[in-house]
């Protein structure tokens, strides 16, 4: 992009950054009505949206949430002490924790999942009004 960016602009990208932070914001709250923090929804989300059958390992999960190993280690500690998350040995390899959420985990997630759906459904035409903007 090699124009000068105009007062429009500015507006649009504070617009989108205070659309994402109220969107993270409302999703926090979500998580805490139903009894986690934000982090353990993060970590649900990213157990159940791992790509395979097999279900991530604290690696994986340490890649999606953006921390570090020994980070996701205590998160995994805390979601499996809270009945939410379970540890598994990987049948291939028997050196390997995978993670897999418990039947309550599951269920939990599956209603923030919904709301979060039915939540970005909302937003999109608000995100396709700032898409446009950009593009004029």
């Amino acid at each position: 992009m090699n124009r000068d960016l105009e007062d429009a602009d500015y507006r649009r990208l504070l617009q989108f950054r205070t659309g994402l932070r109220r969107f993270l914001h409302w999703s926090e709250e979500q998580a805490e009505k139903a009894g986690l923090t934000a982090a353990q929804h993060q970590l649900m989300l990213a157990v159940r949206g791992h790509e395979g059958d097999q279900g991530p390992t604290i690696g994986d999960v340490a890649g999606y949430l953006l921390l570090r190993h020994h980070s996701a280690v205590g998160l995994v500690d805390r979601a499996v002490k809270s009945g939410m998350v379970e540890r598994h040995e990987d049948p291939g390899d028997r050196r390997v924790v995978r993670l897999r959420l418990t039947p309550r985990g599951a269920a939990i997630l599956q209603q923030l999942a919904a709301l979060h759906l039915e939540e970005i459904k909302r937003l999109t035409p608000r995100i396709r009004d700032l898409e446009q903007g950009l593009e004029s």
